[in-house]
């Protein structure tokens, strides 16, 4: 007697995948506008077809709803990447637990909260680049225009040292 085979798995479409970029969220829109850019960027370069911004306090949106935003558009799984620099309390419990909170009328839905920047082997790349592009501003030998931060700062300026 032949044995029927399972079809039903090689038609699966693996589950559509949101990420959620989270920071600490501030008082003053600036920093917020630089979530918003961070992840329009990171939207733009990346795969994921859905990607959203949140700030975990003192800002909107929340996670509560960039996670409903995500799953409005049809994600099945949602990635939490964490916008900061050490892997603190904020990481180990506050945004994980703001997530749960968030999923809980979404059971079917799985989610994850990554790593934040950490150690990452780029880092020491991005570093140098910052001081190398700030130096250059102050010494009035600049490669560019003043940088995201720096901008509406007055940009760098080198202090004492007579």
């Amino acid at each position: 007697m032949p044995v029927e085979s399972d079809t039903s798995q090689t038609n699966l479409r693996p589950p559509v995948t949101a990420v959620v970029i989270v920071d600490h969220g501030s008082r003053k829109p600036a920093s917020n506008e630089m979530l918003y850019q961070a992840t329009k960027i990171f939207a733009a370069q990346s795969n994921y077809a859905i990607v959203e911004p949140a700030h975990m306090e003192l800002a909107q949106p929340d996670i509560a709803t960039a996670f409903r935003k995500c799953v409005e558009q049809g994600a099945a799984r949602v990635v939490v990447f964490p916008y900061f620099l050490s892997p603190g309390r904020h990481w180990s419990e506050d945004i994980p637990g703001l997530v749960t909170e968030a999923a809980r009328p979404f059971p079917d839905v799985a989610w994850l909260v990554t790593a934040p920047f950490g150690l990452h082997p780029k880092m020491s790349s991005i570093i140098d680049d910052r001081i190398r592009h700030c130096l250059g501003m102050a010494e009035g030998k600049p490669a560019e225009e003043s940088c995201d931060v720096c901008e509406d700062s007055g940009g760098c300026e080198l202090r004492g040292g007579s």
